[in-house]
C-alpha cells in the first residue's frame, strides 16, 4: 500500500481559514470515467477541475491517497489501524480531518474509528457517495463540500464536532450511529436511535445537546483490534448445527447476538446450552436488538432473562456495526475478564443511549 500526497491550498497560509486533510481510501466518491468508459480513481491534484466551489474557501487542503483504492468490501480492520495512525500522525497540523470511503462499510469503519481515536477534539467526517464525482447527477460534490465545511468549523477556537461522523445527503450522524438503509437513493445513510448532531441546508445547523462534549484529555490512539469474533442472527427454525458452527469456531472470542424485539431469544433447551457453554469457555456475547429502533432490555420477557441470567451482555440500543466493532476493540485491550465485561456493557464514545 502506498500513501500520495497531494497539496491543493485555495488560500496563503497566512489568510486561510482552516486546514483540512482528506484521507482517500476509495468508493465511489472518488471515481470518474477514463478514455474506455470506465470507472477509475480521479487524480486528486485536479480536485478544483472537478470541484470549483472549493476555491470559495480559504482552505489549505492535503489529500492522502491510498493506493491501489480499496474497495469498501475489501475493507479490513488493518485499514481501519491504519487510518487511525494517519489521523495520529498529522493530527497537530490539520484542524479537521474528511475520510473519503465507500459506502457499504462506511458505518462498519467510523464506528472502529471512534473507539480507536479516544478524547478525539477535532472533527473526523467520513463521507462518500451514490453516484460518482464523475457523473452530472452525483452527490459526491455536495457530501464533500459540506463535510469540509464541518471539518472547518470552529466557536471560540475549537471544533464544533469534536467526534467521528458520517456526513451523507445534509445530515451529520454520529459514526457509531449510523446504519446504511438505502443503496439506490442518496439518502444513504439514518441514526434510528439518535438524534442528528447537524442538518445542511441554506446554512449548516448543529445541534449542540447532541454532540459529545471536548475532552480534557490529550488524544490517545489504540493500536489493536482483536477480529476474532462473529454475528450470529436468530431466525425462526435455526438449528443446533448452525448455532455450533458459529459458536464452536476456533479461537471465537466474542459474538454479536442478533436478537428479536427487546433482546429475546427462543427459550430451546439445546440453545441455551450452547450459548451457556460459549460463555464458560470465556467467549463474550453481546445481545443486541434485529430492530432498527428501540433497545435490549434483558429480563422485560421471560424469553431474554435466561439470557441475563446466564451472562449475555446486553447491548442497549447499539447498532451491529457498532457493536462488532466495539467487541474488536474492547477485545483488543486484553483486559481481565470483569473489565472486558464492564466496557462492552458501558458507554465509551456515544454508541449507546445511558
Amino acid at each position: 500500500m502506498n500513501v500520495v500526497k497531494t497539496h491543493i491550498d485555495t488560500a496563503a497560509p497566512a489568510h486561510s481559514d482552516a486546514s483540512i486533510l482528506i484521507i482517500y481510501t476509495g468508493g465511489t466518491v472518488g471515481m470518474v470515467y477514463d478514455e474506455k468508459h470506465s470507472l477509475v480513481p480521479f487524480n486528486f491534484s485536479q480536485i478544483l477541475e472537478k470541484v470549483p466551489e472549493l476555491s470559495n474557501f480559504k482552505y489549505l487542503l492535503t489529500v492522502l491517497s491510498i493506493e491501489p483504492a480499496i474497495d469498501s468490501s475489501n475493507v479490513a480492520p488493518s485499514d481501519w489501524l491504519m487510518l487511525a495512525n494517519l489521523i495520529r500522525e498529522n493530527y497537530a497540523d490539520y484542524d479537521g480531518f474528511v475520510v473519503l470511503h465507500g459506502t457499504d462499510t462506511m458505518a462498519y469503519s467510523a464506528s472502529a474509528l471512534s473507539y480507536l481515536l479516544e478524547n478525539l477534539e477535532k472533527p473526523v467526517i467520513f463521507t462518500g457517495a451514490q453516484v460518482p464525482i464523475g457523473r452530472t447527477r452525483t452527490d459526491a460534490r455536495a457530501n464533500l463540500i459540506s463535510a469540509l465545511q464541518i471539518a472547518a468549523t470552529k466557536v471560540n477556537g475549537k471544533s464544533v464536532v469534536p467526534e467521528v461522523c458520517i456526513y451523507f445527503h445534509n445530515l451529520l450522524i454520529r459514526g457509531n450511529r449510523a446504519k446504511k438503509v438505502e443503496s439506490r437513493h442518496f439518502n444513504a445513510f439514518k441514526s434510528e436511535n439518535y438524534p442528528l448532531l447537524a442538518k445542511a441546508g441554506i446554512s449548516i445547523d448543529f445541534y449542540e445537546n447532541a454532540i459529545l462534549p471536548h475532552p480534557e484529555k490529550s488524544l490517545h490512539v489504540h493500536q489493536h483490534l482483536n477480529d476474532n469474533v462473529a454475528i450470529l442472527k436468530l431466525f425462526p427454525g435455526i438449528t443446533p448445527q448452525v448455532m455450533r458452527s458459529v459458536l464452536e469456531t476456533p479461537g471465537l472470542r466474542g459474538v454479536v447476538l442478533e436478537t428479536f424485539g427487546a433482546g429475546n431469544a427462543p427459550t430451546a433447551g439445546w440453545l441455551l446450552e450452547l450459548l451457556e457453554d460459549a460463555i464458560s469457555r470465556g467467549i463474550y456475547i453481546l445481545n443486541v436488538s434485529q430492530c432498527d429502533e428501540g433497545r435490549v432490555d434483558q429480563g422485560r420477557y421471560e424469553t431474554s432473562k435466561f439470557l441475563l441470567n446466564m451472562g449475555v451482555i446486553g447491548g442497549d440500543d447499539i447498532t451491529t456495526e457498532a457493536a462488532i466493532t466495539k467487541l474488536m476493540f474492547v477485545l483488543g485491550l486484553d483486559l481481565p475478564a470483569t473489565q472486558t465485561r464492564e466496557l462492552l456493557a458501558s458507554n465509551l464514545r456515544g454508541e449507546i443511549t445511558i
